[in-house]
């Protein structure tokens, strides 16, 4: 960046070997109809045309900040790496395979605006291939937008679903909680814990498009203990019981600094008491064995899905600079 006024939202986008959907979502970034906004980009030391796309558009758009790392630091301090950039009063992650409506982070901040108790906007999630195609779209599902503390972090307990981590989040209030660790869905629990400081907003449309594809984390870590190294090598040697129990203790040490009443944090307590005796063994025993976690977007009946996907339209008319490539 060549100007010293600080935007108001910083988009941190970390990236590794991405340069298959790279362009795309730069594009669907720098498209976005609200252009206040810093994109910080960390390059994890690709040895693919990352470097070279990521060079093209920092030449072209200032709004853009390109860091590449000298060696790879793994995907979890790369995540917190961009967030650590950041010196604005809002923050996004972007993911460098996903695409977003054009107007995804204006109608975000504009509830973030609206709704001063809110601490994350974000819309409904649709699910495209690689071929950019949308295949699964569902309302969101959650009850994070409830004044009441203890329902929103029961409801990130026991409901699936939300790509929440990719909202618009005030960043005074990401800062007041633990970066990202690399335990197993350490990123549910750092959506748990900003959860008990304040209410989530969803904007009622599909303008966030996560992609699916065999390169994604989703399609390649099948265990446990494969997603944790993909996000951190050093949990290689690490065994399931510490993954998990990690897991465990971050609910634990969320609610224990929450900015809660003892009252509220006893609730959630007892919704995390309930909820590991009730589900995270059976969903552990699952994993252990190969089978691939669940979605964050718990897959909708046949016909709720055919109506969905009818009801997204066509992406094209939707995400800026849809079918770009870096030339």
């Amino acid at each position: 960046m060549t100007t010293n006024r600080t935007p108001r939202l910083g988009i941190g986008l970390p990236v590794y070997n991405g340069a298959t959907y790279l362009a795309e979502a730069i594009e669907a970034l720098l498209g976005q109809t609200y252009e206040d906004f810093e994109l910080i980009i960390s390059d994890n030391a690709s040895t693919d045309a990352t470097e070279d796309i990521c060079r093209q558009y920092a030449a072209q758009d200032a709004r853009i900040r390109y860091i590449r790392q000298p060696r790879n630091i793994g995907g979890l301090l790369n995540h917190n790496v961009v967030f650590e950039y950041c010196r604005s009063e809002l923050f996004k992650w972007a993911a460098d395979d996903d695409l977003y409506g054009r107007d995804l982070v204006e109608r975000c901040v504009a509830a973030l605006d609206e709704h001063p108790d809110v601490v994350l906007a974000h819309s409904w999630t649709a699910v495209i291939n690689s071929g950019g195609e949308v295949v699964q779209a569902i309302e969101y599902p959650l009850a994070t937008s409830s004044v009441a503390a203890p329902v929103r972090f029961r409801s990130m307990l026991f409901d699936d679903g939300g790509d929440d981590d990719y909202g618009v989040i005030r960043t005074e209030v990401l800062r007041r909680i633990p970066p990202y660790d690399s335990y197993h869905r350490s990123d549910r629990t750092l959506m748990a814990e900003l959860a008990l400081h304040g209410r989530f907003y969803q904007v009622p449309a599909w303008l966030y498009f996560r992609r699916h594809h065999e390169a994604s984390l989703e399609g390649t870590a099948r265990t446990i203990r494969q997603k944790s190294t993909a996000w951190d090598p050093r949990r290689a040697n690490h065994s399931t019981a510490r993954l998990l129990g990690e897991y465990m203790l971050g609910y634990v040490r969320a609610i224990a600094q929450a900015p809660l009443p003892v009252s509220e944090k006893a609730a959630c307590y007892r919704h995390l008491m309930a909820w590991m005796g009730d589900r995270a063994m059976r969903r552990t025993a699952a994993s252990r064995i190969g089978r691939p976690w669940p979605s964050m977007v718990p897959a909708p009946t046949t016909a709720e899905s055919t109506t969905n996907i009818t009801r997204v339209g066509a992406i094209a008319d939707i995400v800026a600079g849809r079918g770009a490539t870096a030339s």
